[in-house]
């Protein structure tokens, strides 16, 4: 079975980072791009930032410039989004996706998942 396993979410206050980590099961990640995204309480899941195969990323949020960066690690299957000077509205549950296509914001051209990692932002 192919899946994503998600890492590194928890509490943090704000103005913390934090480091999620997507590691591949059943599948390398050579060839593929992953696609982090979240969905907040009560929100529909929206894409913030993608890597390719070949290890360029685009960023689907403009409010996000500057505190989320992304990198992959083909040799340890894993890909890695580091979240830093956090804000209450960054909580929400974070997932990773896969497809081996480009880059894509919409859940829907995403086979793959993680199960989802929780953030919290809170004093």
């Amino acid at each position: 079975q192919l899946k994503l396993v998600e890492s590194g979410g928890g509490l943090v206050r704000p103005g913390g980072s934090l480091r999620l980590s997507c590691a591949t099961s059943g599948f390398t990640l050579d060839g593929y791009t992953i696609g982090w995204f979240r969905q907040a309480p009560g929100k529909e899941r929206e894409g913030i930032l993608c890597i390719t195969s070949s290890d360029r990323s685009t960023l689907y949020a403009d409010s996000l410039q500057g505190r989320f960066t992304i990198s992959r690690d083909n040799a340890k299957n894993m890909v890695s989004l580091q979240v830093n000077n956090l804000k209450p509205e960054d909580t929400a549950v974070y997932y990773c996706a896969a497809r081996s296509a480009g880059c894509s914001r919409y859940v829907v051209m995403y086979p793959i998942w993680g199960q989802g990692s929780q953030v919290t932002v809170s004093s």
